[in-house]
């Protein structure tokens, strides 16, 4: 191997090293609870946690329930969004949560980077306006005047406070003294455009652009790699490199496979069989399902129900 190729190995180690820990936090959400937490040294005993963000914790205890809320609202939200796709957020019990897909710079990283950004920023904001954490309280600078000149104001969702504490605490590692490097660059953008459009990153997802580092200036920035597209907005996510096709197990990679997913046989869609499977073929079985039937309600009052079996099929990837 030549010295060239060499030191682009060491390189994209310590971006995957560097990467991976950077979402390490997300093992907060397999956590039952962090409300136990009422002394600095339990911050010290939290996996996942670098040590700046250590310091946060013992610095702000009442708020790290809320982290942890944010962590697993971020994991719930992926798996549902990506359900029928062929990655589907899976998760692991062991670091980094979603394997090493989030130590590559793809649009799956890049999701995952945003989403857990804006989970935490909305989890923190609900906190303070719910009057759960003492530092923060709702927001009481949004009022106005009605047409008919009646002044109104009210407890809004403090949601400068949410974003805040979401940049202090998930790019804390990404904003460390000499973290310059491209991924660097493109966790914090895609963690800024989580907390700015949080409710809209699927579409943000499909929609991503593959940018490279390049000098701008006395500083580095990422572009489009493709010059006919037009420049990302702060609001779009970024990535560095195109994603596997997650057809085939690759535990190297942390790619799961789809081998033994449910597919739809009728959609012509990501979902269905023949895309989902790779074109591996299917099994399909009859499976009995139990369910509800021949409800009725009685007075006063409940609904009593039937319980019923009817056989569906059921289809599987090869």
């Amino acid at each position: 191997m030549s010295p060239r190729s060499c030191l682009r190995s060491l390189r994209l180690l310590v971006f995957a090293v560097f990467s991976a820990a950077a979402s390490n936090w997300l093992y907060l959400a397999k956590l039952s609870s962090v409300g136990s937490i009422s002394e600095e040294e339990t911050c010290e005993k939290l996996k996942g946690l670098i040590q700046r963000q250590v310091q946060m914790c013992k610095r702000n205890l009442e708020v790290m329930d809320s982290v942890r809320r944010g962590a697993q609202l971020a994991i719930e939200e992926c798996q549902y969004q990506f359900r029928n796709r062929r990655w589907n957020c899976s998760t692991l019990d062991s670091l980094p949560v979603f394997g090493k897909v989030v130590t590559q710079g793809t649009r799956e990283a890049a999701f995952v980077y945003a989403i857990s950004s804006a989970g935490v920023a909305f989890a923190v904001t609900r906190a303070c306006s719910s009057g759960e954490l003492e530092k923060c309280g709702c927001d009481r600078t949004v009022h106005g005047v009605s047409p008919q000149g009646f002044q109104w104001s009210g407890c809004s969702d403090n949601i400068a406070y949410g974003v805040a504490f979401s940049q202090s605490f998930v790019d804390v590692r990404e904003r460390s003294k000499g973290a310059s490097s491209s991924r660097a660059l493109m966790n914090l953008h895609n963690n800024e455009a989580g907390r700015k459009v949080g409710h809209a990153l699927k579409e943000k997802f499909d929609g991503a652009t593959e940018v490279e580092p390049r000098r701008v200036g006395s500083s580095r920035a990422l572009v489009p790699r493709n010059a006919q597209f037009k420049p990302h907005t702060d609001e779009d996510l970024v990535y560095l490199e195109p994603s596997p096709d997650f057809c085939e197990q690759d535990m190297r990679s942390g790619v799961l496979g789809t081998r033994g997913r449910t597919c739809n046989k009728t959609s012509k869609a990501i979902d269905g069989c023949e895309l989902l499977c790779c074109g591996r073929g299917f099994h399909t079985a009859q499976v009995e399902l139990a369910e509800r039937c021949s409800c009725k309600f009685h007075w006063c009052c409940f609904v009593r129900c039937r319980q019923c079996q009817r056989l569906v099929e059921l289809h599987t990837c090869r």
